[in-house]
């Protein structure tokens, strides 16, 4: 039924989504069937049990929704579930969107196979957009589906692989149409506290500690990649010739590999890290979806002296306003 409905809708692409997500439904089986399963190795079996308290946790502790989400397991036998496709303009930071049925506007397209999403991306090139595909260990059906623990999911240690737990679930408790910044700030936010406490409440302070400096550490990229984000506004809002702002793109873009470099060297981090993958401007728009909005909310949950269900119903509150006085009101936090 799904595939045929998803056939009406937009021909191919929803047909391959529509595939997609019956494959990841149909390989569910509950996790007390895999933990009770002789043959499940003893590795997936203590992330499973991790997988578990954390999500009692996530309802007892951090309001997250009660549901029958991430109470499965399934093994997809890929590196990742879905690869999505970001684009931007040569000369703007402004992302490219596409409108869905359920979820409205978002700055990027998902393809379960990543042949597909190399062939999008090479349209897209095609046309003059800069390009970023990234592989997805894990995503959010906003409740629509019991969603599962995927076997994607185990590459992360410990702390990501709850984390993006309480990330998936906050998508749960709170998204909006068309505003992919709001809602992956917000999830964000609720994912960092969320493993804070959770570390904290079991007395895992080394786990903690390695947490809190893989935190420092994004922080100080994103700022380094949000000031190159404002030079190169500045570059593209100029009249200029594009033989010009082409070269000042591409040098302030190998700035910022160097910058990097450094910061990742200085941090001990593997040289193989995802960080090292090629910039332009679409790369540059997905990471400012993930984390640009995050200090707003940051200071939204203060602002509620750290209790979340304060923080929860202004977030929500905010969400309702419509979408410039949203970004104003975020922009003030922000600037605080």
């Amino acid at each position: 039924m799904l595939l045929l409905v998803a056939g009406t809708i937009s021909g191919c692409y929803y047909t391959q989504a529509a595939r997609g997500q019956l494959e990841v439904l149909r390989k569910r089986e509950p996790i007390e069937e895999v933990l009770a399963d002789p043959d499940t190795p003893e590795d997936v079996a203590t992330r499973l049990k991790l997988v578990q308290d954390a999500r009692r946790y996530s309802v007892e502790t951090l309001g997250l929704p009660d549901n029958d989400s991430y109470q499965t397991y399934a093994d997809l036998e890929r590196d990742y579930v879905v690869w999505s496709v970001f684009a931007a303009p040569e000369f703007s930071l402004d992302p490219k969107r596409w409108c869905y049925p359920i979820v409205g506007c978002v700055s990027y397209r998902g393809y379960f196979k990543k042949d597909a999403a190399g062939r999008e991306a090479q349209k897209l090139r095609d046309a003059g957009f800069d390009v970023f595909v990234g592989g997805v260990a894990a995503y959010s059906t906003l409740g629509k589906f019991n969603d599962p623990v995927l076997n994607t999911m185990m590459r992360w240690d410990d702390v990501q692989l709850v984390g993006v737990l309480f990330h998936e679930l906050a998508h749960q408790l709170l998204y909006i149409k068309d505003d992919t910044g709001f809602n992956e700030s917000f999830a964000t936010a609720v994912e960092e506290t969320g493993v804070e406490r959770f570390l904290a409440d079991r007395e895992m302070q080394d786990a903690f500690g390695a947490y809190s400096q893989r935190k420092d550490f994004r922080r100080s990229v994103m700022t380094l990649i949000n000031a190159t984000r404002h030079d190169l506004q500045t570059y593209y809002a100029e009249t200029l010739d594009p033989d010009e702002k082409r070269l000042l793109k591409e040098y302030r873009i190998e700035q910022l590999t160097e910058e990097l470099r450094r910061a990742l060297e200085q941090s001990g981090r593997e040289p193989d890290d995802w960080l090292w993958a090629p910039f332009n401007n679409a790369r540059l728009v997905s990471f400012s979806l993930y984390d640009g909005l995050l200090p707003a909310f940051r200071q939204m949950l203060a602002d509620c002296a750290d209790e979340l269900q304060c923080f929860y119903a202004e977030a929500r509150r905010v969400s309702q306003m419509d979408k410039m006085a949203r970004d104003n009101h975020l922009l003030a936090l922000t600037t605080r």
